[in-house]
C-alpha cells in the first residue's frame, strides 16, 4: 500500500476514463516519452484515504480527480509542465490506489458518479479550454463540433451552456439523432454530404462559423477552416497524424490556437460550471477492472459514443 509523503494525498481510485493519447503511448506514438513500466492513464476519479504531512486543502473522503499536468496550476503551459503527466512520466489511474500531490488534486461536483467524474481531466478541460480559453464565446455564436467522442460532446454541452448555436459533423443517421437529442441545432452527415464545409455555409446563410473545435484529423481541418467565419477561432485539439496541408487553406482570416486540455484553474472553473448547470457527461460504455484490455479494444475500434469507462467492482 502507498504511503502518502509531505504533501501529499492516497487516493482510492473507483472509476477511470479513455483518451486517444491512452492508444498513442500503448503503441509508443506518443510525443512525451514515456517512462518504462508506468501505470497508464491520465484520468480517474475517486477518494481521498490518506493524507501526508502538512496537506489542510483536502480531508479524508472528499471525492477528487487529478489534473491531466499535476504542475500545471494556471496561467500559461511551459516544457516542464507539459513534459509531466499521469499515466506518462508518473504512474496513472489503472491502479487501485494512486499517490497524488494535494495540489494537483480537484474536487469533483457532487451530483457525478465516480464514473461520470473520470472524463473530466482530459475531455472535459480539453473541451473547456478550446471554448473559453481564447476568444470569448458569446451567446449567438455558432460552434462546429466533429464526432461524438468525448470532446466533442463535452464541446457541444459547454457551447449551449453558453447560449451558443452548434452544428455538429458526424458520420451515420444514428449519431445525428444522438446529437440532436443533446441539443445540436444542426447536423452535417459527411457521409452523405463530402464537401460538408460547404453544408455548414449553407446552415449558416454563408457565413460560416465562429469557433470549431477540430478534433478530427489532417483530413477534416481543410474543411473546418474553409467553415470558418472571418475572424473565427480554431480550437486544434486532435493528434492530426501523418500528411500536408495546402498553405490555401490558410488563407481566411482564422485564428488556429492549439489547446493541450487545461490548468488546475480551468479545470476547477469548469467543474462551477458543471455543477451550476447539473451538466452529466455521456457515458458510451462501462468495463470492470478486470476487463481493461477489453476496453482498450472498444475504444480503439472507435465504435463509442461518449466515453469509454474502466471502473472497479465497487459502486460508482
Amino acid at each position: 500500500m502507498p504511503q502518502p509523503g509531505v504533501g501529499q494525498v492516497l487516493m482510492k481510485v473507483h472509476a477511470r476514463s479513455l483518451n486517444f493519447r491512452d492508444l498513442l503511448i500503448v503503441k509508443q506514438r506518443y510525443a512525451v516519452p514515456v517512462r518504462e513500466g508506468v501505470v497508464p492513464l491520465s484520468d480517474g476519479a475517486g477518494e481521498v484515504v490518506a493524507l501526508g504531512e502538512g496537506v489542510t486543502s483536502l480531508v479524508l473522503g472528499d471525492r477528487v480527480a487529478a489534473t491531466y499536468f499535476p504542475r500545471w496550476q494556471d496561467g500559461r503551459l511551459n516544457m516542464p509542465m507539459g513534459a509531466d503527466q499521469f499515466g506518462c512520466t508518473r504512474d496513472g489511474m489503472l491502479a487501485e490506489f494512486v499517490l497524488l500531490d494535494a495540489s494537483s488534486a480537484v474536487k469533483v461536483p457532487t451530483h457525478l458518479s465516480f464514473n461520470e467524474a473520470s472524463t473530466l481531466p482530459c475531455a472535459g478541460v480539453t473541451a473547456w479550454n478550446a471554448l473559453v480559453g481564447g476568444r470569448a464565446l458569446a451567446p449567438g455564436d455558432v460552434v462546429l463540433t466533429i464526432g461524438t467522442g468525448g470532446v466533442a460532446l463535452f464541446a457541444l454541452q459547454f457551447a449551449k451552456l453558453f447560449g451558443a448555436r452548434v452544428v455538429a459533423l458526424t458520420s451515420s443517421e444514428q449519431k445525428a439523432a444522438l446529437l440532436r437529442g443533446m441539443g445540436a441545432d444542426e447536423v452535417v452527415n459527411r457521409t452523405v454530404h463530402a464537401d460538408w464545409a460547404s453544408e455548414v455555409r449553407k446552415l449558416t446563410q454563408g457565413r460560416g462559423v465562429d469557433h470549431v473545435v477540430e478534433t478530427g484529423s489532417i483530413e477534416t481541418l481543410p474543411h473546418s477552416l474553409a467553415a470558418c467565419a472571418a475572424n473565427a477561432e480554431l480550437a486544434l485539439v486532435a493528434a492530426l497524424g501523418e500528411g500536408s496541408l495546402n498553405a490555401n487553406a490558410l488563407r481566411g482570416l482564422v485564428t488556429i490556437r492549439r489547446v493541450f486540455v487545461g490548468s488546475k484553474a480551468s479545470f476547477e472553473t469548469m467543474n462551477r460550471a458543471i455543477s451550476q448547470h447539473q451538466l452529466r457527461p455521456v457515458i458510451d460504455s462501462v468495463f470492470p477492472f478486470a476487463e481493461a484490455r477489453q476496453a482498450y479494444a472498444h475504444f480503439e475500434a472507435k465504435q463509442h459514443v461518449g466515453k469509454v469507462i474502466i471502473a472497479d467492482t465497487e459502486p460508482a
